[in-house]
Order: structure tokens, then C-alpha cells, then sequence
């Protein structure tokens, strides 16, 4: 599929899709809890797909009511086959490879796309040390873990990513681990633990004791829980509602709804890169407007992202648009995505002129001189796909992004949703796909 982007002005109000990362938790506490349990504002993309169908493999039932939300009823984890498929979501399958190694019988964990080259190291190291059988391709997957895990004092590195932990946290929650810990060195993206913490709670889970996140202690006390309805709302997606707001930022007036300012997502943290810019931001309880600014326009930025490296693609894309060179660090957080993400952005933001450098953990973005319209490639990577179309609104002549449904991965509305903003988009579908 291409997607034709045509420089636009935008206009009006979208809300928010859900967020992948707290659907995709509240889908595997919902596992974890047992009894029954309502989320509202299910999200939609293919990640969240893959997360309601690894749980119905690990034994829940999974309901769509006819209001839009979903009930999941679970008895723990019970698999009644030796198969789960993550699809191609990195969270998914670190999220509840833990949660799988529960079940006594020997099982096997897929996936697919860019999820296969993945380094899945962690769970060789780890799963031994708490009496899991563990196989793997190389330390690539499939993975094949037999169980159960049983929970251990353990020291594990969270360099790589948070989502270790995560999993982990709620398979020692389902065991009800008592007085063990685990501990972490080098934890990055500690705000997506703070939202695995809140959902657990949310979901009354037993929870951990954080301890300045270097200790996450399980106190000898049972779990206790109403077993009886339990309803969840999830969240607006600051991940992908980045890209909205940096499209009100540089092409528009615009009114984002559904972020939680408050929210412990990690991404939220875009509101002060479009803050340090200088766009003309207002920002209310469940709304975020941008206006043009009256005089001058948008200036570069410095921002730390060693936290929420998603957060690269639409800063890169506002970077473009702002005078000056803009400076990013916590590119070495983006070798292990769906792409390269470093050398993706620098590769194709470049065809439409910008010049972007990588200089060890720091990313150099030369902006203020305007993009052209070029033929681009979303390399499969869905933030990439999002990145050449917010940044296509204000180039010069038209910029034709391929595999461009990659955006189905986290934001399968998001072409619509620009549109409804007066984006001009026109989607080609083909049998056959230009590389």
C-alpha cells in the first residue's frame, strides 16, 4: 500500500486512539487476576489483536460487547494447547514469555516480521535461575519454556528495555511471590514500569514494592482481590498521539483529546519538546490545542529521550521544521526496533533534504530549511510510515511513503484521522509493492 501525502493545512479536533501499551497490559493483568473483567476503550491494532489472542491460548475467554468494550474472564493461566503467537509486538512477546513459563508443560512462543531478529538473550540468562526450561534460535526466536517459574531473589539488567521487567512483575504477581526481589540494574523507560504498576494495582494485583527502581520487592502477605467485575478504561496513546500533536505544531490548529497530561506513559514527555520549540500550545485537562504562532516560527530543542526512544520519530519529524539544530539523545535505545530506527530516520527524512547526524548516542537534526516532497519507505517500521507523513504536510510537492499500512502495527486509523483534519491523503492499494 502508498500512502500520497500532499502539503496540507490541518483544522479541527481527533480524539486519540487507545494506547497499545496499557491495552496490552490490562490484557495480560486481566489473565493474571482471574474472575471476570471489562475494559473499555479496547484498542485496535494489530499489537492488541496479538495480546487478546495470546491470552485466549493462556486459557481466558474473550467477549465483545455490543458497547465497544470487551469482557475477559480467566481462571489463571491454563493453556489448553502448547502454542502462543505474539504476532510482531516486542512488548508482547517480553511482556508474557514470563506469563507463558507458568504452565507446567512444555510450550512454544512465536512471532513474526521484525520480531524474528529480535535479541531474546534475557530469557536464556534469566528463565534457568527460576527453574524454567528454556530453547531458543540463537537466542532468536521461537522460544520453547517449560515450567513453572518459580519465583526467586534475581538480579536481571534492564538496559535493553523495561518490558522484561514487566513481564516478570506479573508472573511473580500470578505466583504470589512472597518476600523475594527483584533486582534491577541500568532500568531505562522507568515510566512504563510506573504504568505496569499502576495497572496492576488498578487491577488489584499483588504489586511489588518499588524500591527507586533498583529493587522490586515481594512481601510475604497473600494477594487479595474481589474476584467479582472489574472494569478498566484504557488510556489515550501519547505514543501515537505524538504524531497529532506535532502535525497541530507545525501545520495547523488543532485539538488533540483523549491524553492524560498526568498520565505515566513515557511518551507524554513530548509535551516539552513542543514546548521548548516555541509552538503556541495550550494544554488542558483532556485536550491539547495548537494555533499558528503570530510571529517567528518554531526554534530547535534539546531532548532527552533515553526514556521513551519512541518518542525519535515524531521529535524528528518536529525537528525538521525548527530553525537550528535540534539535539536528541538515546539513539542507542533505537537499534533493536522494528527498524534501525537511527539510521531509518537519518536514511529517509534525508531523501526529503534534511540532514540528520548520528553522533554516538546523540542524533543531530540540521532544521529550519525546509523538506521536499520524495518517494520514501516506511521500512516496515509503523512510526517511520507516521514519521514521512507529519512531515510531508509542509514539504514542497507530494511525498509517496510505501508499506505504508505499516501503521497498523499501533495506529491502524491514523491515515483517517489526518484526513479528518484536512490532511490530503490518498491511499493506493497494489498487488504489487514498490521497494
Amino acid at each position: 500500500m502508498q500512502a500520497i501525502i500532499q502539503p496540507s493545512s490541518l483544522s479541527g479536533t481527533i480524539t486519540a486512539a487507545a494506547s497499545k501499551s496499557s491495552m496490552q497490559r490490562a490484557c495480560a493483568a486481566a489473565l493474571v487476576r482471574m474472575g471476570e473483567s471489562i475494559i473499555h476503550n479496547p484498542g485496535i491494532s494489530n499489537d492488541d489483536v496479538a495480546a487478546l489472542k495470546v491470552i485466549e491460548a493462556l486459557g481466558a475467554t474473550v467477549e465483545h460487547l455490543p458497547d465497544g468494550s470487551i469482557k475477559i474472564t480467566s481462571n489463571g493461566v491454563n493453556a489448553a494447547g502448547n502454542q502462543v503467537h505474539n504476532g510482531e509486538s516486542g512488548l508482547g512477546i517480553r511482556m508474557f514469555a514470563p506469563i507463558v513459563a507458568l504452565n507446567a508443560k512444555e510450550m512454544t512462543i512465536t512471532g513474526e516480521g521484525s520480531l524474528l531478529t529480535r535479541p531474546m538473550d534475557f530469557f536464556d540468562e534469566i528463565f534457568p535461575q527460576l527453574g524454567i526450561e528454556i530453547s531458543s534460535n540463537n537466542g532468536k526466536l521461537p522460544l520453547k519454556v517449560k515450567g513453572p517459574l518459580q519465583p526467586k531473589n534475581i538480579t536481571i539488567d534492564g538496559s535493553l528495555s523495561s518490558q522484561f521487567l514487566t513481564g516478570l512483575l506479573l508472573a511473580y504477581s500470578a505466583s504470589d511471590a512472597k518476600d523475594v526481589t527483584i533486582t534491577v540494574n541500568n532500568l531505562k523507560s522507568k515510566p512504563y514500569v510506573d504504568l505496569t504498576l499502576s495497572v496492576m494495582e488498578q487491577f488489584q494485583l499483588k504489586a511489588p514494592e518499588n524500591k527507586d527502581y533498583k529493587e522490586f520487592y515481594f512481601s510475604p502477605e497473600h494477594a487479595n482481590y474481589d474476584a467479582t467485575f472489574l472494569d478498566y478504561t484504557v488510556e489515550g496513546d501519547w505514543s501515537g498521539g505524538a504524531f497529532l500533536l506535532v502535525a497541530g505544531a507545525i501545520a495547523g490548529n488543532v485539538t488533540v483529546k483523549g491524553l492524560d497530561p498526568v498520565s505515566t506513559q513515557a511518551d507524554k514527555k513530548v509535551l516539552e519538546a513542543l514546548e521548548d520549540c516555541g509552538s503556541n500550545i495550550s494544554i488542558n485537562e483532556n485536550e491539547i490545542s495548537f494555533s499558528p504562532l503570530a510571529v517567528g516560527g518554531l526554534k530547535a530543542f534539546r531532548f532527552d529521550a533515553n526514556d521513551c526512544p519512541d518518542l525519535f520519530p515524531p521529535l524528528a519529524a518536529l525537528a525538521a521544521y525548527c530553525e537550528g539544530t535540534t539535539v536528541i539523545t538515546g539513539v542507542e535505545r533505537l537499534a533493536h526496533k522494528e527498524s534501525d530506527r537511527g539510521l531509518t530516520i537519518q536514511d529517509e527524512l534525508g531523501k526529503m533534504g534534511l540532514v540528520v547526524e548520528l553522533q554516538g548516542n546523540e542524533m543531530l537534526i540540521h532544521g529550519g530549511k525546509g523538506l521536499h516532497g520524495a518517494h520514501v519507505h516506511s521500512r516496515h517500521d509503523h512510526r517511520i510510515a507516521m514519521m514521512c507523513a507529519v512531515a510531508g504536510l509542509k514539504a514542497t510537492n507530494e511525498t509517496v511513503i510505501d508499506e505504508a499500512q505499516a501503521v497498523s502495527k499501533s495506529y491502524p486509523n491514523f491515515y483517517e484521522h489526518i484526513q479528518a483534519l484536512g490532511a490530503k491523503v490518498n491511499i493506493q492499494h497494489s498487488a504489487l509493492n514498490v521497494h
